[in-house]
């Protein structure tokens, strides 16, 4: 855990928790398909036997509904990827309950899914988390989770009310992606909407303090005027701009950041125009999955593990449309696509230079019938028949008027 878990804002209260500090949901989609299969968002917290079945026989009963589903999907569309994905998330839960809990070391303390552990740090920085005091680390023993980072007194731990954030990530890991939907306090009855405490804007109350990323209002103890980087805001606007947000949700966004759960296709296909990184990242990204096919059929290329080198963004090996907001931060620091062009130039370099195997798997375009040319589909210079997949030079198949010679020779034979 990052050491600015701890690292308190100038605006601290000097002297506190519920969970509904973040407004996340399911999507339309995904309700209707829990839906189908019988689910709710809650099915499983449900007592063993509540349905009339055990939590096992209910899990393969959703199994094998959602495969059945799957085969009448249309191919390639969302509802077939939600269903795909909500299939591993069924087997995942089954695996769980078959393997039980996982052992918890005795120096561990459970609470409300925070795994606590006593500190022995002296470093006068930190604050309590539940009474917002100071923590004398010389004379006081405290507690950190080792997940999110919550930090409390010893004396404070079983009076903490904050859900651990590690337990919504591993639930419903998405972001909320509108721009601080703000409610106004009417909609929270005027309390904190952590730790349910009176706020208002008038004198002799807390003052509220709206978290950006939720869009709820927090009383100053469970806000501690933290800012970061909000996920909606830069997939709207490309807005990078640090904005306060209580503590719940700085913890939230923090276990976050690598988990890569953002299409931008689905919320802002226009940034793609606007943002020329991320458009340059996205065609890499695209060319590197088509080079990935080359070296998962390379001895050579495995044994050289190329396929490692994207290994702190396993998620680039498996599609090219999902980011993580660290992916973003890098965009905009411009580290990201720097490495995807070395990564690039190198796998490039082993299919059309230094491998045999990989050369023999090129395209020689059949309209130039250039020999001394050997095509790959990610050339710049290359075009890829969408009916085919055959591989031509750009420049000779608009000559063509877009026609494939080999597209043209099983139309004639399918005539005759």
């Amino acid at each position: 855990m990052e050491e600015d878990h701890f690292e308190i804002n100038n605006s601290r209260p000097r002297s506190g928790s519920f969970s509904s500090w973040t407004n996340l949901s399911e999507t339309g989609d995904e309700i209707t398909i829990n839906a189908e299969l019988g689910l709710a968002e809650d099915h499983f917290s449900h007592p063993e036997g509540h349905f009339g079945l055990s939590n096992h026989e209910e899990l393969e009963m959703a199994i094998e509904n959602c495969k059945e589903m799957i085969s009448i999907a249309q191919p390639h569309s969302d509802r077939m990827k939600n269903l795909v994905q909500k299939l591993i998330q069924l087997r995942l839960k089954l695996q769980e309950l078959k393997e039980g809990p996982e052992p918890v070391s005795s120096d561990i303390k459970i609470v409300l899914g925070h795994k606590f552990t006593i500190q022995e740090s002296r470093n006068a920085k930190h604050y309590c988390e539940k009474c917002n005091a100071m923590i004398l680390g010389v004379i006081q023993a405290w507690l950190r989770c080792a997940d999110c980072g919550y930090s409390c007194h010893e004396k404070c731990v079983n009076g903490i009310k904050r859900t651990c954030a590690s337990l919504k990530v591993a639930e419903n890991g998405i972001f909320c992606l509108s721009i601080c939907p703000d409610r106004g306090l009417s909609a929270q009855n005027y309390r904190c909407a952590e730790c349910r405490s009176h706020i208002s804007f008038k004198s002799g109350f807390s003052e509220p303090r709206l978290c950006d990323y939720s869009g709820n209002y927090y009383c100053e103890l469970c806000h501690w005027n933290d800012t970061m980087v909000i996920p909606s805001r830069v997939l709207h606007n490309w807005d990078f701009e640090p904005h306060k947000v209580c503590r719940a949700s700085k913890q939230f966004l923090k276990l976050m950041t690598d988990k890569a759960v953002m299409r931008i296709q689905d919320v802002n296909p226009m940034l793609f125009n606007y943002v020329e990184e991320l458009s340059e990242v996205k065609k890499l990204r695209e060319e590197l999955l088509i080079m990935k096919k080359y070296l998962l059929l390379c001895k050579n290329a495995m044994s050289e593990k190329f396929l490692l080198m994207l290994k702190g963004r396993q998620h680039f090996v498996e599609n090219s449309d999902v980011y993580s907001m660290q992916d973003f931060l890098d965009i905009q620091s411009d580290k990201l696509l720097g490495d995807l062009a070395t990564i690039h130039s190198a796998w490039a370099q082993h299919i059309k230079t230094d491998c045999e195997l990989c050369r023999a798997r090129g395209f020689i375009c059949e309209l130039c019938k250039d020999h001394t040319e050997t095509l790959f589909p990610f050339d710049s210079v290359a075009i890829v028949c969408s009916q085919c997949s055959y591989v031509l030079h750009r420049h000779c198949f608009i000559k063509k008027g877009s026609q494939c010679p080999r597209c043209e020779r099983k139309n004639k034979r399918k005539a005759t």
